[in-house]
C-alpha cells in the first residue's frame, strides 16, 4: 500500500506526539476505580509463600506471571524502535506477554519495519501485533494485516477499535461502518487468533456480542481510566472535544463486569488503569485471564531494558504478595472468585458479581 512521504512523517511524527504529551501532561493519566475494590484479607492463609505459583498460559506459551506489555509505540525512528526492543528483551527476561503499537505505520513506510522485528529479542513470550480495525475500511485487507503479523513473526493480532480517537484526532479515520462483517472475513483468512481490542474506553456487550458472532475469542476491554487517548489527541487538535471526551467510556471494572456474562465463550484481558499488582488481582478475580498495563513501562523504555525488566518485577513482586494474602495458591483458584471481595458500598459491583 503506497503512501506520500508526507503521509509517513505525518503517522512517525504523531508518535513522537503522543510519547510527548504522555510525559509532559500529568493529567493524560486520569483516576481509575480499582481502589474502590477490597479484597478479603486472611491473616492464616495457610500456604507457604515460596510455593505459590503465579504462572499462566497464553497463546499456547507459558507466562511467569499473567502480564501483558501492553501496545505501545514503533514507527521510524530510532528512539521508538529502541522502546520496543527494550520492551521485548524485558518481556523475554520476566517471561510475559507483549503487544505492539499500530503497525499502519510499517504499512505505509517500509522503513518503520525494523522497528516491529522483535522475535529476535523474545524468542519464547507470546507477542502480539497490531493494526487499526478501522483501517479495513481504508483499503487494508488481508495481505497488510499478514505482513503485520509477519513481520512480528506474532502469536496473535489486535484489531484495536478507537472511535473516539479517530474522531477527535485531526486526520482521523471515522468510518467504522459494517467493520464486523470484514473482521469476521479476516479471521476466517487468519491463521492466528484476532484480538479486539479498545483503546481507553472500554467494550460494551454489543461490542463483544458483534466479535463473538465473528468468530472472535479475544476481547481486550481496555477501559477508560488510566491514559487518556483523547485527551493526547486534545493536544493535537484545535478544538476542545478531546477534553470534553477525556473520561468518555466504561471503565475497566465496569468492562469485566458487564462482559463476565459471556465467560467462558469470551477469553478477557484487561487493560486501562492497571498500575499495580494488586489491580492485576483484582482484575482476574472480575474475570480476565491476563493483565495489560503500558504507561508505567513508557518511562523505564525510555531508559534500559534494565529498567523495564525492574518495573515488571515490581508488579510481579506485587502480585504474589497479595496472591499471599488471600491465601490463594494457584492462579484457578483466583480467577472469577468473587468470595475473595469484601462487602463493600460499591452495591453495583456485588450485584453483578452475583
Amino acid at each position: 500500500m503506497k503512501s506520500s512521504k508526507q503521509d509517513q512523517r505525518q503517522i512517525t511524527q504523531r508518535k513522537q506526539d503522543h510519547i510527548q504529551a504522555i510525559l509532559h501532561d500529568p493529567k493524560i493519566e486520569r483516576k481509575s476505580d480499582f481502589d474502590q475494590i477490597r479484597l478479603m484479607h486472611r491473616a492464616l492463609p495457610e500456604i507457604d509463600f515460596a510455593k505459590i505459583d503465579s504462572s499462566s498460559e497464553f497463546l499456547g506459551k507459558k507466562l511467569s506471571f499473567p502480564f501483558l506489555i501492553s501496545s505501545m509505540t514503533g514507527g521510524a525512528a530510532d528512539n521508538l524502535a529502541n522502546i520496543n526492543r527494550r520492551l521485548a528483551e524485558a518481556a523475554e527476561e520476566c517471561q510475559v506477554a507483549m503487544a505492539v503499537g499500530s503497525q499502519r505505520t510499517m504499512i505505509n513506510n517500509p522503513a518503520a519495519e525494523p522497528s516491529f522485528k522483535l522475535r529476535q529479542y523474545a524468542p519464547n513470550v507470546p507477542l502480539i501485533a497490531n493494526i487499526g480495525a478501522v483501517q479495513l475500511n481504508y483499503g487494508f485487507g488481508v495481505e497488510q494485516v499478514q505482513r503485520a503479523i509477519d513481520t512480528l513473526q506474532a502469536d496473535a493480532i489486535y484489531l484495536h477499535l478507537n472511535p473516539l480517537q479517530e474522531i477527535i484526532q485531526p486526520e482521523g479515520d471515522s468510518n467504522f461502518a459494517r467493520l464486523a462483517e470484514k473482521i469476521a472475513d479476516l479471521k476466517n483468512r487468519l491463521e492466528v487468533p484476532i484480538i479486539l481490542k479498545e483503546v481507553g474506553s472500554g467494550l460494551s456487550p454489543a461490542d463483544i456480542r458483534l466479535g463473538l458472532e465473528a468468530g472472535v475469542e479475544w476481547f481486550d476491554l481496555a477501559g477508560q481510566g488510566g491514559t487518556s487517548w483523547s485527551r493526547i489527541e486534545a493536544h493535537r487538535s484545535d478544538n476542545d472535544l478531546g477534553i470534553t471526551l477525556q473520561d468518555w467510556g466504561l471503565s475497566t471494572t465496569e468492562s469485566l463486569m458487564l462482559a463476565q456474562q459471556f465467560i467462558p465463550q469470551a477469553n478477557l484481558i484487561a487493560s486501562g488503569g492497571i498500575r499495580s499488582g494488586v489491580d492485576m488481582v483484582k482484575a482476574l478475580i472480575l474475570g480476565a485471564k491476563l493483565v495489560g498495563s503500558a504507561a508505567p513501562l513508557l518511562q523505564p523504555a525510555m531508559q534500559s531494558t534494565e529498567d523495564c525488566i525492574q518495573k515488571i518485577q515490581q508488579f510481579k513482586q506485587e502480585f504474589q504478595a497479595v496472591q499471599f494474602l488471600l491465601a490463594i495458591e494457584n492462579l484457578d483458584d483466583l480467577h472469577f472468585n468473587s468470595d475473595l471481595i469484601l462487602q463493600s458500598p460499591w452495591h453495583s459491583f456485588e450485584r453483578h458479581c452475583r
